[in-house]
């Protein structure tokens, strides 16, 4: 169902250290595409869970990602394919931090550009569902207890799992190596 855009131009994927900017990343995305009745993005922060759980105040100090180079980002590429398939999209971009980030700080980037709004919602629910349960980043909190990996959790796998065709979780908890 993909529809070429002029945004071809406009990297699908990235994987970095530095932050970005979403008010260029959405510019770019629907440069020139006069096509473009709906965009629709998410942009996620590092937060401090425990903070957002009642849990106590200042229990994540930090969040480090990892990612294999290369793998990643053919993932990646292959869900945006699978999204622009299964929906009428027309581009679609997706940035991911990695390294060490501190709460509040911007960590992932997903925006689809559509001639409709429907279509730009569901394609963009249905990337970042694939990116909580399937991409491969591994993720470690240091908290004032110590560092520990964060192990996935069931209500992504659950959100992923209304898509119906994509098996739970595929990687596996753990740092790299360890999966």
């Amino acid at each position: 169902m993909s529809i070429p855009s002029p945004s071809a131009h406009v990297p699908r994927v990235s994987i970095q250290t530095a932050d970005f900017d979403t008010g260029a990343e959405l510019a770019a995305l629907r440069a020139g595409d006069l096509g473009v009745g709906a965009v629709v993005s998410f942009v996620g922060t590092v937060r401090d869970r425990h903070e957002a759980e009642a849990l106590g105040p200042g229990s994540i100090q930090a969040m480090e990602l990892e990612h294999y180079p290369g793998m990643t980002e053919s993932a990646i590429e292959a869900m945006i394919d699978a999204t622009m398939a299964r929906f009428r999209v027309r581009a679609a971009r997706v940035i991911h931090r990695v390294g060490v980030l501190q709460p509040g700080e911007q960590i992932v980037f997903v925006a689809v550009t559509s001639s409709h709004r429907g279509d730009a919602f569901q394609a963009c629910e249905f990337l970042m569902d694939y990116l909580k349960t399937q991409a491969p980043f591994w993720k470690k909190e240091t908290t004032p207890e110590g560092a520990r990996w964060v192990d996935a959790r069931v209500s992504d796998d659950a959100a992923l799992a209304r898509w119906g065709d994509f098996a739970s979780n595929a990687v596996a908890s753990g740092g790299p190596g360890q999966a």
